[in-house]
């Protein structure tokens, strides 16, 4: 699967990348370099951060999940026992 950012996402890291070059390295980036820089962070270390997201989300759904009964639970067969509880309240 191709991670796949918006135009706007992707101009904004393109000039994000010519930033840290200007401010940290030798020597300026170019747009088109930056690009090709891009593509590639996007392509071969994209996949890597985006199987770490999908697994913490995986693991924090699978936790919700598993407090469901807690949160929703509803007592069975409580009928009678409303009725119970007047009789022994009089």
């Amino acid at each position: 699967m191709t991670i796949e950012i918006s135009k706007e996402a992707r101009a904004q890291a393109i000039a994000s990348l010519q930033r840290y070059f200007s401010e940290h390295m030798e020597e300026k980036i170019g747009n088109v370099a930056a690009g090709g820089l891009l593509g590639f962070v996007l392509e071969e270390i994209g996949p890597t951060i985006y199987n770490q997201a999908v697994a913490d989300v995986q693991e924090r759904m699978q936790m919700r999940v598993a407090e469901l009964d807690i949160e929703i639970h509803e007592e069975e067969f409580g009928y009678w026992r409303k009725f119970d509880k007047q009789r022994r309240g009089k």
